[in-house]
């Protein structure tokens, strides 16, 4: 049995491809810095061996492959002794595609927001299909319980992640999956650690549309501006999904809120959908997913049962507790967008009820200033806010995101109730001294948040119940 080693396991990604190559026939051990839940009992439950820290002696039994998470940086020492030795190395991304996708059709879901929910769609809609799929997906869908699995037959599903590949490799992880079927969502200036501007971001996005076969199909969101405008670079057959425009696949919308639409594949309506869904991000994922699925030939009543059993992503607006009349929400948001579009789906669900939006800008995006100016506009449909102050990490003061320049820009257009925290006992305080019933608390964070949900649960707890 051939012995693959993973340097930088605890990283979704990585522990996902971890778990396929176990699957796969792999004795896997890896290595990390922090070994935490929930991935930490992921690769337990897996069987698969933990270290914890990073050592020269995490080599000692020469493994025959060694893969090198995004995360891990020249001067790591068991990268600097894998280095020195002549043990083979290669990314997560190269050994996903010659170990998994080579010879099989691989899915991919792009874009700067939505991928991890269109790709889980994509998988939810093969399984209901019976085509049983194998995936890797950069969250954990609710329908399947886990981030990947390996396929059965053909059909690989696959997130396509715009960000870098390992140390030694700058190209986003996407350029080496080969996509056959490929789903251009959205696009924005994101990832501001690695990407000067928007053109860098696009011009990746240009030769991933150059991977694509002439037999394979690109699926492109015909609202969506920037993703249009790469329409001239594919080499295969492009097709348009979206709502606004005279589009091969379109949706038109029964419900404000997104729950309730009709799918129309070139003026016949096919179907109506009914999910569980809220949010006009979701039904453009839900259309992108649809569309690829259709034209492979899934029947249309099995693409509208699949839509409408998707069980959704954990940490997409997902419900943590609900307590005392108040619904307490963890949600992945860590871009303007994301955080505008989530907002706006709750709003259409709850109506009138008070929604505080909390906030952590965690991400390498959202700790900087390339999308201040926008934030206090996105949070218009919030009755409270709350930022907790970024941590530097080595920014330099003036690009560091100002959060109280935000929250006066928010108190001065009318919210009048926006607050930075210094850190999560303050955000409970704060919360605690005016949370009312029927109230929804919505916590967006890319990270942990410092515990923040279980705190506010516990805060219900004495409120509502003692």
């Amino acid at each position: 049995m051939a012995h693959l080693h993973v340097i930088g396991i605890c990283g979704t990604a990585m522990a996902n491809l971890a778990a396929l190559a176990k699957i796969d026939g792999w004795h896997v051990t890896g290595s990390d810095a922090g070994v935490y839940p929930p991935m930490s009992t992921f690769l337990e439950q897996e069987g698969i061996e933990i270290i914890n820290g990073f050592s020269a002696d995490n080599l000692k039994e020469r493994p025959d492959l060694t893969l090198v998470g995004n995360t891990i940086s020249r001067g790591n020492p068991e990268l600097e002794a894998l280095m020195d030795s002549d043990l083979a190395y290669m990314s997560g991304a190269e050994w996903f595609q010659k170990f998994v996708l080579e010879g099989r059709h691989p899915i991919v879901a792009t874009g700067t927001h939505g991928k991890t929910t269109t790709s889980s769609m994509l998988a939810r809609l093969w399984e209901e299909a019976g085509w049983e799929p194998g995936f890797l997906i950069g969250g954990i869908p609710a329908d399947f319980g886990r981030g990947s699995r390996f396929p059965k037959g053909p059909w690989v599903v696959v997130e396509g992640d715009e960000y870098d590949t390992a140390f030694y490799d700058k190209r986003p992880k996407f350029l080496h999956y080969r996509p056959r079927t490929l789903i251009l969502n959205n696009l924005e200036f994101d990832h501001a650690d690695i990407y000067a501007d928007l053109e860098a971001i696009r011009v990746q996005f240009r030769l991933l549309l150059r991977t694509v076969p002439r037999s394979g199909v690109v699926l492109i969101n015909g609202d969506d501006e920037e993703v249009t405008k790469l329409a001239e670079y594919a080499c295969s057959p492009v097709l348009y999904y979206g709502i606004h425009g005279d589009y091969h696949y379109r949706a038109r919308l029964n419900q404000k809120d997104g729950s309730h639409w009709t799918l129309i594949k070139e003026e016949q309506e096919l179907f109506d959908v009914a999910w569980g869904q809220v949010g006009m991000h979701n039904i453009y994922n839900g259309l992108a997913a649809a569309s690829a699925a259709l034209e492979h030939g899934m029947p249309a009543h099995v693409v509208k049962a699949g839509l409408e059993g998707f069980s959704g992503v954990a940490r997409r607006l997902q419900v943590r507790a609900q307590l005392g009349g108040v619904t307490l929400y963890d949600d992945f948001a860590h871009h303007p967008t994301a955080i505008k579009t989530t907002l706006e789906g709750l709003r259409a669900k709850v109506g009138q009820a008070r929604i505080w939006a909390i906030i952590e800008p965690r991400s390498n995006t959202m700790r900087r200033k390339v999308h201040q100016s926008r934030l206090a506009g996105v949070l218009g449909r919030a009755d409270r806010v709350i930022f907790v102050r970024p941590e530097d990490k080595r920014l330099h003061s003036d690009e560091l995101l100002n959060v109280d320049v935000v929250v006066g820009e928010i108190n001065r257009a009318g919210l009048n109730w926006a607050r930075v925290a210094e850190n999560v006992e303050n955000i409970v305080q704060m919360v605690g001294e005016d949370l009312r019933p029927g109230d929804h608390l919505l916590v967006m964070s890319n990270g942990g948040f410092d515990g923040l949900h279980g705190k506010l649960e516990m805060l219900m707890q004495q409120k509502f119940e003692g």
